[in-house]
């Protein structure tokens, strides 16, 4: 036993946070935990979990659109946004406890308090206006969306964080953004009703990710209903008696109830003390860490968005279990940030594993795209003319499959289950000796026979 209160404490209750608590202390460390708001962090309280349930209520539009093409007749159906609200809240307090029931059974003091390092060693619970001691610390205080705050007018703007919160639904939302943050927001308004704009600065939404998926999924939003506005910014925002108004940079203004920012996350390391002990710090704020998430200062060690590695939830849970197992668990855990998969929650919906088709080209001498659209089965008896996309990228010289991409229903779905066999290097031979399951739309994984196009570096 050593000489200091905890063995570890933990400073964030979100995903990554939680499950190093509970690992460690399941190897036998005396562990404290504070979080200064909830317990669930940013994907139970006011990401993930609330958005998905916001998404699947935006969806039951084309639900309702379709049925009747199906033999049912419905009511003009009506939507209730505080009972939404409300059944959200109720889950998310459910969730919230059970993250802290999970937390205290497993022997982890918690602590509803900021915390601040005053050294190496040393935390300080604010609310509770003591310190106590640790040999080693892990911070997981996660990210927080930011807006500029040089903006005239920006005072007047909402984050995702209130969103979740608004006692009723605007009639009209501009949305500052154009990652996957400020997509899905402006597709599950516009599902809802709302006259949705969305302003990006760039030449095309969701930088990142692969050139036709992000064409498609605009393409898509657009034909939906959703404004799409690109090469755009905010110059100011001004309240007026009917709601807000934006200007942007070409003069043109756009009136609105809200005005959503969702232009990125930042690490969530302000006044915690980090730069009193000297800690690396990398371009945006984020903790430098090593393969085993260990700062500049051999005792402080940190997990997920705030290291600005892969900020996803699994990945902070994956990271915080490792740490866990390394520091307490006397095991040799280095977390691969290699074929994570990824769902984009907009609709339609995004799932993608591996490589755009512009870096696979960078990587690979050559590549073979396999492509296939079509309606989905779902929509043929439907009005909708909306396209399902599926999309492989291989390595033409070893046959192995280097990035795949869904846009469609459940794509994200798909993408959690491509992840494992690619992981594991699976082939495109592979792929086509598998047997279809019929009629599905993950038949054409494997039923793709011919390249739609095939590119070789210098040809």
């Amino acid at each position: 036993m050593s000489g200091y209160d905890y063995d570890l404490f933990v400073i964030g209750g979100g995903s990554g946070g939680v499950r190093a608590a509970r690992i460690a202390s399941g190897h036998g460390a005396r562990v404290g935990l504070a979080e200064e708001y909830r317990f669930g962090g940013t994907c139970v309280i006011r990401g993930c979990v609330p958005k998905k349930l916001l998404v699947y209520a935006s969806r039951f539009t084309d639900e309702f659109e379709a049925a009747a093409s199906f033999g049912w007749s419905l009511e003009t159906p009506r939507f209730d946004w505080p009972t939404l609200i409300a059944n959200k809240d109720r889950e998310i307090a459910r969730l919230e406890g059970l993250y802290g029931n999970t937390l205290e059974n497993a022997g982890v003091e918690l602590h509803r308090s900021r915390a601040v390092l005053r050294d190496a060693h040393t935390i300080e619970l604010v609310a509770e206006q003591r310190t106590v001691t640790a040999d080693r610390i892990l911070i997981a205080t996660g990210g927080k969306p930011n807006v500029d705050p040089d903006l005239p007018g920006v005072e007047h703007v909402i984050t995702s964080n209130e969103l979740f919160d608004l006692p009723q639904l605007p009639q009209r939302v501009a949305i500052a953004g154009g990652g996957y943050i400020a997509c899905e927001f402006a597709c599950l308004l516009n599902g809802l009703g709302v006259e949705t704009t969305l302003i990006y600065r760039g030449e095309e939404i969701l930088r990142g990710f692969d050139g036709e998926v992000r064409r498609h999924v605009r393409e898509a939003m657009e034909a939906r209903g959703v404004k799409v506005v690109l090469g755009q910014v905010f110059t100011r925002i001004d309240r007026t008696p009917d709601g807000l108004e934006g200007e942007l940079g070409d003069g043109r203004v756009l009136a609105a109830d809200q005005i959503l920012f969702a232009i990125g996350r930042s690490p969530n390391v302000s006044g915690l003390g980090l730069e009193r002990l000297g800690i690396e710090m990398g371009w945006n704020g984020h903790v430098v860490v090593d393969e085993y998430s260990r700062s500049s200062v051999p005792n402080i060690f940190a997990v997920g968005d705030v290291t600005d590695r892969v900020n996803l939830t699994p990945v902070a849970i994956r990271e915080g279990h490792a740490f866990a197992d390394c520091e307490f668990g006397g095991k040799d855990v280095r977390v691969s940030h290699d074929w994570v998969a990824t769902g984009v929650f907009t609709t339609p919906e995004i799932g993608t594993v591996g490589l755009s088709e512009e870096m696979a080209r960078e990587r690979h001498r050559v590549v073979e795209v396999y492509r296939s659209s079509f309606r989905p089965m779902k929509a043929t008896l439907g009005r909708s003319t909306e396209r399902m996309l599926i999309k492989l990228l291989v390595d033409g010289e070893s046959d192995c499959v280097v990035g795949a991409h869904v846009v469609g229903p459940d794509a994200a779905e798909f993408a959690q289950l491509l992840a494992v066999p690619m992981r594991l290097g699976i082939t495109k031979a592979e792929l086509d000796a598998t047997m279809a399951v019929h009629p599905t739309a993950a038949e054409e994984f494997v039923t793709m026979s011919r390249p739609a196009a095939r590119h070789v570096r210098g040809e």
